[in-house]
């Protein structure tokens, strides 16, 4: 009798065993269902390839940022050669995006090409100049590169991008929003084409991924 309850004991406590693992207490770290589905990843750019920008799916809604509402415009995937970055700590804008960064792709990616040309950033603008001849033609400099706002979706994403720097190769994931203040009087909207110039032309870019492609000149072997 002592060893057939000896043996209803065991068999017990490898099924409670068996559940606790199964079911762990809620103590324990599980990850959040609503943060992890809060920036769900567009198509992905092939590449390089030129910046892909897609539909917006039915239903997606993106989280607010205090009581500014993020209203998603397009998807956006791009791979490009960072060009210069800028960070910014004053202005209604950095509470939503404290760094820009000015991409280039196709022959705006080009060592050759970029050699002969100076490029600046400031005021949320992205400068480009040449002496002479410009190195391409300055219709093909402007579709292939541009200013974009960075806003990040999450701490890890903040991370990510802090350690962005010119001259590598990088490709982002995420949305082209607008932002809209509480009280109806402040708006910041994206660009959604690669086609415009000067003043409404950048791209403010919720960000949920930042992935390097590849590492910089001065990056260590």
């Amino acid at each position: 009798m002592r060893t057939r309850g000896a043996l209803f004991a065991i068999v017990v406590a490898c099924l409670l065993l068996g559940w606790w693992l199964a079911h762990p207490p809620s103590t324990l770290p599980r990850p959040d269902p609503a943060a992890v589905a809060a920036c769900p990843l567009p198509p992905r750019v092939a590449a390089d390839a030129p910046p892909l920008q897609t539909d917006v799916p039915r239903g997606l809604a993106l989280p607010a940022i205090g009581d500014a509402a993020l209203v998603p415009l397009a998807g956006f995937s791009v791979d490009a050669r960072v060009l210069s970055r800028e960070d910014y700590r004053f202005g209604h804008e950095a509470d939503y995006s404290p760094t820009d960064l000015a991409l280039g792709w196709g022959r705006m990616a080009d060592d050759s090409v970029l050699a002969r040309l100076s490029i600046s950033q400031g005021g949320r603008w992205f400068r480009y100049r040449w002496q002479g001849e410009p190195p391409i033609p300055a219709g093909e400099i402007a579709r292939s590169s541009a200013n974009m706002h960075m806003v990040p979706a999450d701490d890890r994403v903040a991370a990510a991008l802090a350690r962005v720097e010119a001259g590598q190769r990088v490709r982002i994931d995420g949305w082209l929003i607008r932002i809209d203040a509480a009280d109806g009087r402040w708006h910041w909207r994206s660009s959604l084409t690669r086609e415009d110039t000067a003043n409404g032309a950048c791209e403010l870019v919720y960000a949920c991924a930042v992935t390097v492609l590849r590492p910089g000149p001065d990056a260590a072997p």
